[in-house]
This record gives structure tokens, sequence and C-alpha cells, in this order.
């Protein structure tokens, strides 16, 4: 005898019980347990390689230095893309790995990649410091402190922001505590050229003297018979007034430093990268959390040690948040938690609407076994709760109802045709179990796609396939165990309440045969009468909607709902940091007298650290400064965001700004992007231009540039080699001079505590700063005595390339442009993409005109999606070849698995959502959803006519007797999209679904019926029966 799982049930009833308990228990616990973030891991697949070769300009760096590191990067041959840019003494290589390459060999790429580039170390030019790799791009810095005090210099400030690090790094699941905006602190020694001229005291006396003044030399010990007593020579620098008393020796004459030199403790002078909160210099403290821990627990222990820190602190300095991600997940994650409880209401309130109360029931407390058996899973396999997980678990729940419903309805129809409990239980497993398996398998099918994508936005999205998974096998599951046990305690006894409404006796009426069971039956004949209009109609709108759907606008994810906007300044390459510094200044006064801001922090000379994952982080420039805004609403956001736009452009005609909101899914950058590839700078740049044009002309696109357009300024120094010589003057001697006027050059290092502060010696504010001087300073000779710089060397003023940006070893200009308005990158790179036939028709060989940013990488995800696909149709034409076990219906059952497309088109159109990268996902597994129905009524026309039926008959017989469990499924599903409509991220999905399923479920039910009636070619003559 076949083995019965639902008898096995309700024989073991106990058994039943005792399992529901214990699961609901392990699911209640393992939903406190699993870890909570905002997005789901995910894995940068980036090392950067950072060379230095001071004195070197970008072109040389580029030729000597970052060509070799490409070339000997290339042998990989697991890259994406090299993009690399050179700057003066500068080279920045970033290596993206291919996107198909599975995480977990990541580590053995990178340990390759040093190892390759190790070999090559000793071809790079004398001089270069380096290469120096990053890997670590994933970190997360969810919270950010900034410590800031009016009157305190960065020097006690640091002392502080160490102490709070310490006690910050103790907090439990605190993985890595890094500070921001640091500046070094240095003893400057500033001499006059012109007094060491007149003195005729060379500048190598000076430096030597003060070197051997302030050595750390040993100096040994006497041995004595009894003891060994140490020696130590006193004379090292112990405060900075005695480095201003160091006397030094001019001819017959002693002179203080203090007379030839101002002499002064300071910082980084130019500054290095800064942060400023609300208009202040500020120290950053960065907090990353420790992997798989939870952000909420993570977010409660600093709260308590962020409250206690500030009290410990000296009055006038404060600690303050800047950027806080466990509050940015508590109001997401209940936010998704609301959404599942309504959801859930509403799924419940359909059961008991349609089915009653008690029938209601069966299902409201097969619900919650499901989801305790998902949690548990997730657990187990270490998925936490994020916006995918959390998106993916509402979605389920629509869908994890339907087994349960058709389980109990095809019980309580066989108790009211008089079967006991045991036997209506075994006969919906004999009828329903199996189609229902395969139903549920081909569902979860519809996912796999996303779970076999190899890429970025694949591993990103790839929570949606394992929750939807477990909780469609865990419903089916909880349908043939759990159901059959509740059924049997809960349902009333429909067999007498069914004789004392209609009678018992062999003669009693069927249950569908009700008035409005009458009507559908009278439309599903006319629908198989009248099968070749059905046929049409359906193939018409079908061909519609493919029409239609180019109208849908594409999208790849939608932006964050996060409060904070993201403002970049960007000077002309070569600008200085204090012009940066200026501009950041001027905004930050304005952002100050504005409403609706929470809080603001600039990063100048850097971007922002990554405080959100999806971040798409900027490299340090001079000529770059990044703001970080938080407002207090997202209507406040949207009001600033439309204030900053314009105001920038107003009131800062001379630099680039860029005002963005934070983006969901895998970092992308501008979202409109073309580039030029080619072996010629000039000829790169020139093609550049053209197509730069050609995307100014659509209005809907702004800021639209070259990532690398202007040249810097440069002063050559064209040495007479003859009167150097001559004089005694060297190359190397007048860099050397120059580098120690005007940057500075180390000479010893003070010691104070544990730090040791560098000693520089470099020339006065105004020799620094004034270039008309340059030609007049005094450039010491070999022989001791000095000589005008202009008497070696004429000035020449020029220009070079300030960067020079390669993509896989080729130069390599991107135009790029942003999108204020509400157009799609899609729909405007379609719009501009003929208008550059003209210059792609102009292109030498060898030269390249691509498509990049938003469209690459949705493009780039939506292969890998693809990708799967076939997996995805093997996988189901099995699945229906074991249930149907015939060619043709499985066959026919497939074919009605596009038809969801008529209403997805429909809903997005009339709802005007966007088709994205989820909407896709959701309209792959909705086909899933469509066949599950299509199965389920095409198994119980071959069971009526098994049973005896006449095909004419079976076929409307068997539409009539599923049209309520598929109606009921088809709207538990669809009404539990409703709460999820509402999400930025899964609101088109959710309408993708909703509409998919209302047309595809309609069609079902009218459709297939006509198109098995046109396929087996059933005609009503066999129907009829006297």
């Amino acid at each position: 005898m076949r083995f019965n799982l639902s008898e096995w049930a309700l024989h073991n009833r106990q058994m039943v019980l005792y399992l529901m308990i214990l699961l609901a228990v392990v699911g209640a616990l393992s939903y406190t347990k699993l870890g909570q973030s905002e997005d789901p891991p995910f894995t940068f697949k980036a090392m950067v390689i950072r060379t230095l070769w001071p004195g070197a300009s970008a072109e040389e760096v580029s030729r000597q230095v970052t060509d070799r590191i490409e070339k000997k990067l290339m042998e990989t041959g697991d890259y994406e893309r090299i993009v690399s840019f050179s700057r003066p003494g500068e080279s920045q290589v970033t290596f993206m790995a291919r996107d198909s390459l599975v995480s977990a060999k990541l580590p053995e790429l990178w340990y390759q990649i040093r190892k390759k580039i190790g070999d090559i170390r000793q071809t790079l030019p004398a001089g270069v410091q380096g290469p120096f790799f990053n890997d670590e791009f994933g970190t997360t810095f969810g919270n950010i402190y900034a410590l800031t005090g009016d009157g305190f210099d960065y020097a006690v400030l640091k002392d502080y922001a160490d102490r709070i690090q310490i006690q910050l790094q103790r907090v439990k699941d605190v993985g890595k505590v890094e500070l921001l905006g640091l500046q070094d602190e240095k003893i400057w020694i500033e001499l006059s050229n012109v007094k060491l001229a007149t003195l005729g005291l060379p500048l190598q006396a000076v430096q030597q003297a003060l070197e051997a003044q302030n050595a750390v030399v040993a100096t040994s010990f006497f041995e004595t018979p009894a003891e060994r007593v140490q020696l130590r020579v006193t004379g090292r620098f112990q405060t900075v007034d005695e480095i201003r008393d160091f006397p030094i020796r001019v001819g017959d004459r002693t002179l203080r430093i203090s007379d030839l030199a101002d002499v002064h403790r300071g910082f980084n002078d130019p500054p290095a990268p800064r942060m400023r909160f609300m208009g202040e210099d500020a120290i950053g403290l960065a907090v990353a959390m420790k992997d798989g821990g939870d952000i909420l627990v993570l977010g409660r222990a600093l709260e308590g040690e962020f409250a206690r820190l500030q009290q410990n602190l000296p009055a006038g300095m404060q600690l303050r948040k800047v950027s806080d991600q466990p509050a940015a997940v508590k109001t997401s994650v209940g936010e998704f938690v609301q959404v599942l409880a309504e959801a859930l209401g509403i799924v419940l309130l359909v059961s008991f609407f349609s089915l009653g109360v008690r029938t209601g029931m069966v299902v409201a407390l097969a619900i919650p076994v499901v989801l305790a058996m998902t949690f548990a899973t997730m657990y187990y396999l270490g998925i936490g709760l994020h916006k995918i997980s959390l998106g993916a678990l509402v979605l389920a729940l629509g869908l994890l109802v339907d087994d349960a419903i058709i389980a109990v309805e095809m019980m309580a129809i066989k108790m009211e045709q008089g079967y006991d409990r045991l036997k209506a239980a075994s006969f919906a497993w004999t009828s329903t179990a199996f189609p229902m398996l395969t139903g549920t398998l081909i569902t979860a099918a519809g996912f796999l796609p996303i779970a076999t994508a190899q890429s970025s936005t694949g591993e990103y999205t790839r929570s949606i396939f394992q929750v939807v998974t477990i909780a469609l096998l865990a419903s089916w599951v909880a349908a043939v165990v759990f159901v059959p046990y509740l059924g049997e305690r809960l349902l009333p006894d429909l067999a007498r309440l069914h004789a004392a409404r209609h009678g018992s006796g062999p003669g009693m009426p069927d249950p569908y045969a009700t008035p409005f069971y009458q009507r559908v039956r009278s439309l599903v004949g006319w629908c198989v009468r009248r099968r070749k209009t059905v046929i049409v109609l359906t193939i018409a709108l079908f061909a519609l909607s493919i029409f239609m759907f180019r109208f849908v606008p594409q999208q790849f994810f939608p932006a964050s709902g996060r409060l904070e906007l993201m403002v970049d300044l960007k000077l002309a390459e070569g600008a200085s940091l204090s012009n940066t510094t200026e501009q950041v200044k001027r905004l930050e006064a304005m952002i100050k007298a504005h409403a609706g801001v929470d809080n603001y922090v600039a990063y100048v000379g850097t971007g922002s650290p990554r405080f959100y994952l999806p971040l798409d982080q900027q490299l340090p420039a001079a000529s770059f400064a990044q703001f970080v805004v938080l407002a207090k609403t997202i209507e406040d956001r949207e009001a600033l965001r439309t204030w900053l736009i314009q105001t920038l452009d107003e009131q800062f005609p001379m630099l680039r700004p860029r005002v963005t909101r934070l983006e969901n899914g895998p970092p992308v950058g501008y979202p409109v992007q073309f580039r030029i590839t080619g072996e010629h700078i000039d000829e790169v740049r020139a093609l550049a231009r053209k197509v730069a044009l050609k995307v100014r002309e659509n209005p809907h696109v702004v800021n639209v540039h070259l990532d690398w357009e202007e040249p810097s300024k440069v002063v050559y120094l064209n040495v007479d080699q003859d009167r150097a010589r001559a004089l005694g003057v060297t190359t190397a001697d007048l860099s050397r001079f120059l580098q120690s006027q005007l940057t500075g050059s180390a000479v010893s290092q003070y010691r104070e505590d544990d730090e040791l502060i560098e000693i520089l010696l470099r020339g006065t504010e105004q020799e620094r700063h004034e270039l008309g001087g340059l030609s007049s300073l005094s450039v010491p000779t070999a022989n001791g005595s000095s000589v005008a710089l202009s008497q070696v060397a004429t000035l020449e003023y020029g220009f070079e390339e300030g960067i020079i940006w390669h993509r896989n070893r080729l130069p390599n200009v991107t135009i790029r442009a942003d999108i204020y308005g509400k157009e799609q990158p899609a729909t405007l790179v379609n719009q501009i993409l003929p208008t550059l036939e003209e210059v792609r028709a102009q292109l030498p060989d060898g030269y390249l005109l691509e498509v990049g940013g938003t469209v690459e990488d949705s493009t780039r995800g939506q292969n890998s999606v693809n990708a799967g696909v076939p997996l995805f149709i093997v996988v189901v034409l099995t699945l229906l070849m074991i249930q149907l076990r015939s060619f043709s219906r499985t066959f026919m059952v497939f074919l009605t698995a596009p038809l969801g497309l008529i209403g997805v088109t429909l809903f997005l159109l009339i709802f005007r959502q966007p088709f994205g990268f989820v909407a896709m996902l959701g309209t792959i597994a909705l086909s899933g959803m469509i066949m599950r129905n299509s199965v389920i009524l095409v198994d119980q026309i071959e069971q009526d006519i098994a049973a005896g039926l006449q095909r004419w008959q079976a076929i409307i017989e068997a539409t009539v007797r599923r049209f309520r469990p598929i109606v009921l499924t088809a709207l538990a599903a669809v009404l539990a999209m409703i709460p999820l409509s509402r999400s930025v991220f899964f609101g088109p999905m959710a309408v993708a679904i909703m509409g998919g399923l209302i047309v595809a479920t309609a069609l079902t039910l009218l459709f297939l019926p006509a198109l098995y009636a046109a396929w087996f070619r059933v005609r009503k003559e066999e129907g009829e029966s006297p």
C-alpha cells in the first residue's frame, strides 16, 4: 500500500501536536537570534594597488609604473576591468575581479595578485615607494561620531579620540574603529632664504647640526666590579623652546635658531584630508560591526557607551552622532515587520471570509508554523534579516498559504460529500498532494535564475530565492501534515450540516450546484465553445502587451529611502586644498541657514567613508570634497535636494557640483556614462568632446562632463647645464633644495610621550607662496656659497596632464551625466545612442565607444540572471513531465507561463512603476506561480476523465471544482502584495506580480480550458449525455 502522510498524521496526533509546538518554539527563538542589518552581505570584488614615485610627472608615472602593473595584472585573466589613474608622483590601479567569480575564490586571487606584482617590483624605477595593496572595501562603518571642540587643537582632540577608540573597541560586536580626518603634528622651522644667503650659512649645515644634536646614539656604560653603570648624554630636544635656543656657529659668531628662523608647533601643511562637522573641524570615529552581528544589538550597546563617553569629556568638547545605521535599520526593519503583519492580516481575512471561520482557522494556524519553520531554517543557514530577505518573506507569505488553502478546501468539500475526517484527509493527500508539490517546486523554480546568477547583483538579491524556497517547501509540509490534523480538530461536521441543508442519500445535491457555480459553469462552457475566439483574443492581448512594454520605464535599482543626501564638489584638476576648503566653508554657511537639516558633515580632500554598504566611494584628491547632509524627513530631503541643485548651480559656477540620493543595490556612480577608449590621449579626448556635445543635446541630462579634461598648470625650470656644472649645482641638488624650501625636508624627530613628531625645515610663508619670487631664491652651491636660481635656470610656464585615466591599459575618457528629473537612465541612453552613430562612424581602428553606468551594470546583472533561465526551463519541464506524463499536456501548461506579461505591462503602466531588476525577478517568478495553477487544473481534468467523465464535461467540471481554490490562492497572493507595493525597493515587483497574477488567474480559468479543448479537439457531442 502507498504511504499516505496525511493519514499517518491523523493516526499520530500527539506526535504532530508535539512537532507543531516544537517548531513554533524553535522558530520563535531563531527569529530573536537572526542577525539584522540594512543590506545583505555583499562582496566588493575590487583591489586597489597604489604606488608612489615622488617627483615624476603624470605621464612618466603612467608609462613607467602604471602600465607595468596593468600589464602584469592582465595575466590573471580574472578581471572584469582594470581601471587606473596616474597623477604626478602617484599611480593607482583598481583591479575589478570578474563579476561571475565566486566570492570564496577572491582571497586566492588577491594572493596571486600580490605575488605577481611582487615579482615585478624590481623592474619599477628607482625611488618608487610601494606598491601598497588594499582589498578591504566591504567594511561598512554604520556608526560615525564626530569629536569637536571649540578652542582645542587637533593634538588634544586626537588624544581624546584615542581614548574613546579604546573604549569603543571593548563594546560587544564592534569589529573595527577607525579615526578619520587626523592631522599629524609637526614642528616647523621656517628659515629665511635671504638671511641664510646674507650670512653665508649653507642650509645643509643647519640640517646636519639639528640632526646631530637630536640623534639617539648608544653611549655605552661603565663595568665596575660591583655594578654596570649606564651613561646618558643630555642635549636632545625636550621642548620646542630648546630648538629655538639651539646655537649654530656661523663663521666666528654663534647664532640661535630663533635669530634665523621662526620655530613653531603645527600640523600637516598643506593639511591631510580632513573632516568637518556642522562647520567645525572634527576628528571622526567610524565604528564597523563584526561579521554576522546584529546591528540593533550593537546600536543599543553603543547608545549606552556614547552617553557615558559624553559625560567624561572636558567642557567645550563634544562627541556627536554623524551617521546612525542602527536607527535606519530599526526604521526599515520596523516598516517591513509592519508590512509583514499587514500582509498576514490580509491573508487571514481572505481565509476567514472565503472559507468560513472554522475552516479559515485551519489556515490561520498553519501560517505561524510555516513562518516558524522558515525562521529556523534561515537561522541554520545564516540568512539574516535585511531589506532583501524581509521583502522575500512578505512575497512568500502570499504564496505559502496556497497549499494550506488547497488542502483544507479539498478536505472540506469531501466532508460535505459525506466522507469521514480520516477519509477526507487521506483523499486530499491522494488527489492534490503531488500536483501541489509539483506546483510548489515550480513556483520555487521560478526563483532559480536568482540563485544561479553569478554576479554582484545576483549575490545582492540571492536571499529572495533562499527565503521563498524555504517558505514554500515548509508550506507544503504543513499542508500535508499539520492541516489534516488541524482540520480534524477544527472543521465542523460538514457532512451533517450539508445533509441538514440539502437532505441526504445518493441523490443529494452537489456542493457545486449553487447558482454561483452555475454561472461559472456557463461562462467556462461559453469559452470552450468559442475556443478560437478566446485563443485569438489571448494571443492578441499578449502581442499588445509586448508592444506596450517598450513604454514601461526601465530601471536598475530604485533610490534608497534613507534620509542622507550626498553632495560632491569637484574643482578643476590641480586646484589647491585651501581653495577646496574655501568652497566647502561657503556651502556650509548656506546649509546652516537652511531648514529641515538634521546635521551635515564635509570630507575635504577625500570622499565619505562607507557608512552605507552600496555607497559609491570616492578617492582622495586635493580638488575634491564630499558632504553628507542628513535631512529630518523624506519630504525635507526632497526639498533640500531641489534647493541644493539650484543653489550650487547659481552660486558655484566655477566648480562641478553633484547632488545624489543614496542608491540601492551595487554602487554604480553616474547613471549615464559613455566611454571612449583608444591609444592616443588627444584623439580619445577629441572624440569624447564630440560625444559630450551630443549628450548635452538631451534636455533631461545635467552636469555633462568628461572625467578628465582640463590640464594642470606647471612651471618648468630649464637648467643651463654648463653654468650649473661650473657653479657645482646638480639637477638633484636643485630639486632637493626646492623640496626643502617649499614643502619642507625632515631633519629629525621630536619625541614626546608615545608620539614621534617630525621636525621639518622650510622657507618662510612669503617665499613659499609667492610664485614671482621663485627666480630670486638663493641656491646653495658645492663650495658653500649661494647663487640666485635665475643664474642657473630659466622659468617657463606651461601645462601638463594633471591626471591620466586608463581602462584595460588604454587611455580612457568617460563622459558622465546626471539625471535630476524622474526619467530612467535606460530610457535616456536609448534616446542618446542613435545620435552617437556619427561619432561611432569616425572611430579609428581599435577605438571603442561603450555605454557605462547604470545601463552597463543592469545589463550585466540581467545577463547573469538570463544565464539561469535555461536551467529554470529544464527544471520546470522535468517537474511537469513527472506530474503530467504527457508531452502535449506539459507543453500546454508551459505555454501559459508568459501570459502573466499581459498583467505585468498593464499594471506597471497604470501605476507608473518602472520595470527594474527586482521587478524582472518578480516576473520570472510569476511564470512559476502561473504554471502551478495550470498544473493543478490540467491534473484535475485528467483525474475526472480517468474517473469516467466525458472529456467535454471533465474540462468544465474540473474548472468549476478548481475555481474556488485557484481564485482564493491568487487573491491571497495579490492582496498580500498590497502592503509591499508601498515599499520603494519592492514596490515595482509587487505591482508586477499583482497585475500578472490577476490576469493570469482569469486566463487559467478561461483560456486554459479553451486551449485544452482545441488541443485535444474535444467536441460538444461527447459531453451530451442523455
